[in-house]
């Protein structure tokens, strides 16, 4: 299969089952609310190194949001245990201290609910209020007040989802990468963990070489200046540079559409010589997504 002229690998994607929250971060501006948004999504790239998998799915309209102010939505990917207090930390550590920001419960429908009880921060000062039919806390601190939800929903989603662009260049395949990152940003109820979205530095499950335990390390197949001593080298001929896009989602058909998104945006770039995914042989990962079936989707 080609798209605008790019092969298509005839391979597929292999991702994974996660617990996700979904946190409505707003503010007074837009901006304050991202900058919270931002802040309680870091250092959450990979499950592999990092507490939890975190990013920022949209900007949501103050029409949308419980206290009709501008809002972020992010997702935050975890076990389930681990996913709790994640959301605790994050936002009692970066959207608690954000000027002028709230949080709310952006899955108010999932039948998986837990309690945070941020409220304790308050020392017994703190009040329930309610805020666009939702039960809240309003906690005093220095500005004001700080008021937001602390009951969140969980639902099962899939995280993992990936393709790899491959350039004749580091700036071609850099540019599809961004491609596909601007446009994957447009799907709901998706995220691209790594910064901007895009990952430099894909990975394989353990080491080849080391004798101590080792998570990840880097995977070889796929590192141009490795493609004259690996034998089993994945670089195609006139590819000097890959970059993955790895999507997490609340759903299978979310994830299958940002792929799908993505890889229709990088192809259309000069330069962009092939497209991919990675898998570890079906053998770990619960969802497939053959390269060939999202795009004919």
């Amino acid at each position: 299969m080609e798209l605008n002229g790019v092969p298509i690998d005839d391979t597929f994607a292999e991702g994974f089952g996660t617990w996700i929250a979904r946190i409505i971060v707003t503010g007074v501006t837009e901006e304050y609310a991202y900058n919270a948004a931002v802040e309680a999504t870091g250092f959450a790239t990979s499950a592999i190194g990092c507490p939890c998998e975190a990013g920022i799915e949209g900007f949501v309209s103050g029409e949308e949001t419980p206290d009709g102010r501008p809002g972020v939505a992010i997702l935050i990917c975890g076990g389930k245990k681990k996913l709790k207090e994640q959301v605790l930390e994050r936002i009692a550590e970066c959207i608690l201290t954000a000027p002028t920001a709230a949080a709310f419960d952006g899955l108010p429908e999932a039948e998986e609910r837990h309690d945070i009880k941020m409220h304790f921060f308050g020392d017994k000062f703190e009040e329930k209020v309610e805020v666009g039919g939702r039960q809240c806390w309003k906690i005093p601190i220095m500005e004001g007040d700080y008021i937001g939800e602390e009951v969140y929903g969980m639902v099962k989603g899939v995280a993992g989802g990936n393709f790899f662009v491959m350039g004749e260049n580091q700036m071609a395949a850099l540019m599809g990468a961004q491609a596909a990152a601007d446009a994957i940003a447009t799907v709901p109820n998706t995220i691209t963990s790594f910064p901007g979205g895009i990952v430099a530095s894909g990975s394989k499950v353990g080491s080849l070489n080391y004798k101590f335990p080792i998570p990840a390390t880097t995977n070889e197949k796929y590192c141009p200046s490795l493609k004259d001593k690996v034998p089993d080298s994945k670089i195609p001929d006139g590819v000097s540079a890959v970059y993955e896009i790895v999507i997490n989602g609340l759903t299978e058909d979310d994830v299958k559409e940002a792929m799908a998104v993505g890889i229709e945006a990088a192809v259309m770039v000069p330069g962009v010589k092939f497209i991919s995914a990675g898998n570890f042989d079906g053998n770990l990962g619960t969802f497939q997504f053959n390269l060939y079936d999202v795009l004919k989707e």
